[in-house]
């Protein structure tokens, strides 16, 4: 099977999340930068200061890089690594979600809104009140109610929030681990203006076919990091990265807030460590964004690519067999 080729190749971009906007295909990356941190298990070597905003008319057509959106210079609270983003639509302007750690090393969630998709966005001087961890990603249902999902493990330091507060000494721990459920990712609502939460953090629960939690063993399913939602035939669809095993995986719901059933893969592992995406539908097709080190061979240099989906008879998410 033929690999596409990256979207843009002038920067680095990577942990893309793309929406249509104004009948046109947006797209909000990380932008991977050169550094000489060691990788680690940390995430260090993933040093990012800065947004750029691609968009595209058409597919396989010209990309257009809009420039800097959003950088750490111009938020307040941020001590560094911007680290995966996501956008949102409602009442006319738009919303630039985006995790950081502060000046204390805690990673949070802040949100920048703007009048263009392409911004610039203006950051809110604090991070958003009750949000932690990382990989914000958010979902606008028909009735207009919005939710933001969020969380990541080891260096996305979910497991330091198991109580509700941030407990440093949990770090170490990493994840989940003996007989005992993997840790969830989380979801709260959003309010009316797109730049609070409304009604407290509540876990996104994953269980398998016979109504269980995915247990903490289960690195072929359980939930590392990368949340995302799209909605499909009425149901919706949370896909997420398991991590330290590679995979795409989603599971599926009745509900905007869960609790999900884990239907399979999307992705098989890429080249590269990470592995993080969206799933937007665009002119009547269906398309996985993704990314690889395809360009760099450095897991912290990482390119943006697309491939399309597809669904079949029982409405199971599969990469469609490319044309010859």
């Amino acid at each position: 099977m033929a690999d596409p080729k990256p979207i843009v190749d002038h920067l680095f971009t990577a942990d893309p999340s793309a929406h249509v906007f104004n009948n046109k295909l947006y797209v909000y990356p990380s932008h991977d930068r050169e550094t000489d941190i060691a990788d680690n298990d940390n995430g260090d070597q993933y040093d990012m200061t800065d947004y750029h905003v691609f968009s595209m008319d058409t597919v396989g057509g010209p990309v257009t890089d809009h420039g800097i959106a959003l950088s750490a210079s111009s938020v307040p609270w941020v001590g560094k690594q911007m680290w995966a983003p996501d956008a949102a639509s409602k009442n006319g302007k738009y919303y630039l979600y985006y995790p950081a750690r502060d000046k204390e090393g805690v990673f949070r969630i802040g949100v920048a809104v703007g009048s263009k998709p392409e911004g610039p966005f203006e950051p809110d001087p604090e991070p958003i009140k009750g949000s932690y961890s990382i990989d914000p990603a958010t979902f606008v249902d028909e009735d207009g109610s919005a939710y933001l999902y969020f969380g990541g493990i080891w260096g996305g330091q979910l497991q330091c929030w198991r109580t509700g507060e941030f407990v440093k000494s949990a770090y170490e721990s990493m994840e989940a681990s003996g007989d005992e459920a993997a840790l969830l990712p989380r979801v709260a609502k959003l309010t009316e203006d797109m730049r609070s939460i409304e009604g407290g953090v509540k876990e996104v629960e994953i269980r398998d076919a016979e109504g269980k939690l995915l247990h903490a063993s289960d690195h072929d399913r359980r939930f590392f990091e990368a949340a995302w939602l799209h909605k499909y035939k009425g149901k919706y669809y949370f896909s997420y990265s398991t991590g330290d095993t590679h995979f795409l995986a989603y599971a599926i719901g009745e509900s905007p807030l869960g609790p999900f059933t884990y239907a399979g893969r999307i992705l098989e592992p890429v080249q590269g460590w990470t592995t993080h995406h969206s799933i937007v539908e665009f002119k009547g097709k269906w398309y996985l964004f993704y990314h690889d080190t395809s360009l760099s061979g450095k897991n912290h240099l990482r390119s943006v690519k697309m491939r399309e989906l597809v669904y079949d008879a029982e409405d199971k998410l599969k990469l469609a067999v490319p044309r010859s």
